[in-house]
């Protein structure tokens, strides 16, 4: 295999079309055929084929792909840090799931600047479902946010601290400042996240047995249900550390008392075998640093 062809190939994968792969690398259409089927034989199996009107990649083409995207990170990161400068990698990628958003990640990036000034951090917003395969491919170093119970294969958890979910409305909402009962809590409009996420999971929880109350609004980004909650009797669950800044200001107030069962993992995902180089390893130290800084009280 050649360099050349892999490139090829990786834009061909990135755009699943021949021409999309020639208009994003800059080489001639031919040539990309060339580079793909040329590989083809090399590996012995089929890496592309037709389906309609388009091409696609195979099983094999998907694993391919990944592979070649590993190797080229973790060559590109064991040959800056053979050089032993103290520089190795200039760029980091950390895949930021919600809650890491909102005051873990800010205290430890804000930390990290003061050491590693010159070192570009990429950090990459989405849910578990959107970053999962970007880690996998070596697109992302690590990710930071809820756990599974049981870790993807390919895919090591590190657990970092525990959250307890808590419900959260504006200041002036009817149950603000009150005891409230699952049956209230089970007659208002909620805003959370849609079905089969984690998050929706422990809500559903909360009515085990009872009928779900009405959800107007499915959403996954906590800053729209912010936004949404100081302008409406919409209640959410969310985690303390998601909206501490709304509840500083008092816009929003927390309804009710702990919730049982509310508890969820937070920690660092990374690919299974995966070893950061120095300046990786230190931006982590600083991430374990921050979640002994930001403990809110109410996750003590």
């Amino acid at each position: 295999m050649t360099a050349t062809q892999l490139d090829a190939f990786l834009h061909f994968s990135d755009a699943q079309s021949f021409v999309g792969a020639a208009g994003a690398s800059g080489t001639s259409l031919p040539a990309i055929h060339r580079a793909v089927r040329d590989l083809e034989q090399i590996c012995g199996t089929t890496l592309v084929e037709r389906r309609g009107r388009g091409t696609v990649l195979t099983s094999a083409g998907r694993a391919m792909a990944r592979g070649v995207r590993l190797a080229a990170h973790e060559i590109a990161a064991g040959i800056a840090e053979a050089h032993g400068d103290g520089t190795d990698v200039d760029r980091i990628a950390i895949g930021a799931m919600p809650l890491s958003r909102a005051l873990l990640l800010p205290h430890a990036l804000a930390a990290w600047l003061h050491e590693a000034p010159e070192t570009v951090v990429d950090v990459v917003e989405g849910s578990w479902r959107e970053l999962i395969e970007p880690l996998l491919d070596g697109v992302i170093d690590l990710t930071i946010g809820a756990l599974r119970d049981e870790a993807l294969a390919g895919i090591e958890q590190v657990p970092l601290f525990t959250d307890r979910l808590a419900i959260f409305g504006r200041a002036g909402h009817p149950l603000a400042r009150s005891a409230v009962t699952l049956e209230q809590l089970g007659a208002q409009q909620w805003v959370v996240g849609a079905a089969g996420t984690p998050l929706r999971a422990h809500w559903e929880a909360l009515f085990a047995g009872r009928a779900l109350p009405e959800v107007p609004v499915e959403c996954g980004s906590v800053m729209v249900i912010r936004g949404m909650l100081t302008q409406s009797d919409l209640l959410t669950l969310l985690s303390p550390d998601q909206v501490a800044l709304e509840v500083e200001a008092g816009m929003l107030v927390r309804i009710g008392h702990d919730l049982p069962g509310s508890v969820r993992t937070i920690g660092i995902s990374t690919r299974a075998g995966w070893r950061p180089t120095a300046r990786q390893q230190r931006l982590i130290d600083l991430i374990h640093s921050a979640c002994v800084e930001t403990r809110l009280p109410e996750n003590r």
